[in-house]
């Protein structure tokens, strides 16, 4: 048997008991200390979360305005590019009408078989038109109140895209 447990020392339950002593009052400091930092980090962390939340709401706000903004973009082009198609037919209607008045003013009116070729300007007869210049089927169509369909209906032989300035043509007749 060891030499403590043989003699009546009554020092080692005293120090066992001043021991535990100090370990509650470090316990309690320690506990003291960690309610105390806790405090100033709630204090110091509830206005960053502010900060946070406000940079999100930005956030989303500047999200929503480009996504507006890419709306708006893409809505301009495509009513850019639909202004370019629609400006490069007419330019192209424009040279086709342009082509024709030239090549009538270069070739001379023929006169048709048993016709004498006269000075005088063609005139149209009853259920008849004729062609002047910048002329299409669509716009003699528009004029007469017929559809387009029906014009080249009753002009079987007549190539719509090389009419000529003075040609007669047939109009269907009104319902």
């Amino acid at each position: 048997m060891d030499t403590i447990s043989r003699e009546n020392n009554s020092y080692l339950p005293v120090a066992g008991v001043i021991v535990g002593v100090l370990a509650l009052i470090l316990s309690g400091v320690a506990l003291t200390k960690i309610s105390s930092v806790k405090k100033d980090l709630g204090a110091q962390i509830e206005p960053l979360a502010g900060k946070v939340e406000d940079a999100e709401g930005k956030a989303g706000n500047a999200a929503a305005a480009a996504d507006k903004a890419n709306a708006s973009v893409t809505k301009l082009a495509s009513d850019t590019q639909a202004a370019f198609t629609s400006v490069a037919q007419e330019m192209g209607n424009i040279r086709g009408e342009i082509t024709k008045v030239q090549e009538s003013a270069k070739a001379p009116v023929k006169a048709g078989k048993g016709e004498k070729a006269s000075k005088e300007p063609a005139a149209a007869g009853p259920d008849e038109y004729v062609i002047k210049s910048g002329d299409t089927f669509a716009k003699i169509a528009r004029a007469n109140g017929a559809s387009l369909a029906d014009i080249t209906a009753v002009n079987p032989g007549v190539n719509s895209a090389k009419l000529h300035v003075g040609q007669k043509i047939k109009l269907p007749a009104k319902k």
